[in-house]
């Protein structure tokens, strides 16, 4: 065989190759995207063209769903409730987790390597809803059971991943940055705020990201803290319990206008750390 008919055979192989990657990738992108397409087309039908289940998208679209949406639901509580819950949440487990993998990598102290195997241990098994109870229990002691505080001190005690994440971030800034900071006069905690906290902003951006996307998702607990509390109730509880409301089967395009809103407010998050978050994928793919 001649390098000519070698080399067709190699373009041939390379062609067929990028057709399949092409055609997964496309796959992938149908499977991520048609549950989506599917919400917003849904939230822009009336009920009784969605539950008769004709085309994808409304032939008469209804954008009235989303006021109406806004106005059932009580929307605007239920935003205003998991925006403060998201946000307190966040910036609690950012503080706490940054201190954490602060110490740990800068100092060594008894019980350091037990720490960090509780926390590597934390993101491995899975205790679920089985320590729902005694944490319910806690914050009973504390009288935080009716209250949404209760939900942020355990989501903020759950900041295993987050210690990680910043944890490697703090390995990657020179030692002699806190040397020359403490040779300066400045002391540990104030190297921590004034030196380390602004070189830690695109750790934080990404750590932040998925923080707020924890709480904002977060649907067991603020389900059982506002059991008794309605107005309390996060967007996440709010929506899921139109389905069980006296007249559930006439609101699912409400359900579905409501879930698309509910949207927004990640989006946004997200187009706000979208650089911390590329700038971090881009070293993981060159490291």
């Amino acid at each position: 065989m001649n390098q000519q008919a070698i080399g067709a055979g190699k373009s041939y192989a390379k062609w067929i190759s990028r057709v399949l990657i092409g055609l997964f990738l496309l796959a992938v992108t149908i499977l991520t995207l048609f549950p989506l397409v599917m919400m917003i087309a849904g939230s822009l039908k009336s009920s009784s063209e969605l539950m008769s289940g004709t085309g994808i998208l409304p032939v008469k679209w209804q954008f009235a769903n989303y006021a109406e949406a806004w106005k059932q639901t009580n929307f605007a509580r239920f935003t205003w409730n998991s925006t403060f819950l998201s946000t307190v949440s966040t910036v609690g487990t950012l503080l706490v987790a940054a201190m954490a993998a602060y110490v740990t990598d800068r100092r060594d102290f008894p019980g350091k390597k037990l720490y960090v195997a509780v926390q590597a241990s934390t993101l491995f098994v899975s205790v679920g809803a089985v320590v729902l109870r005694p944490q319910y229990d806690l914050m009973v002691i504390l009288h935080l059971n009716t209250s949404l505080w209760g939900v942020i001190l355990i989501l903020i005690s759950a900041h295993a991943s987050t210690y990680f994440i910043l944890s490697s971030f703090f390995k990657s800034i020179p030692r002699e940055l806190d040397e020359a900071a403490m040779i300066d006069g400045s002391g540990f905690i104030r190297t921590f705020f004034k030196v380390m906290l602004p070189l830690l902003a695109p750790g934080l951006g990404v750590a932040g990201l998925f923080a707020f996307r924890h709480g904002w998702n977060e649907y067991i607990l603020p389900l059982v803290f506002t059991m008794t509390s309605p107005e309390l109730q996060t967007l996440t509880v709010g929506l899921a319990n139109l389905r069980y409301g006296s007249s559930a089967a006439m609101q699912t395009h409400l359900m579905l206008a409501g879930a698309c809103l509910s949207v927004l407010p990640m989006l946004l998050v997200y187009i706000i750390a979208n650089k911390s978050f590329m700038q971090m994928t881009a070293g993981s793919l060159k490291g």
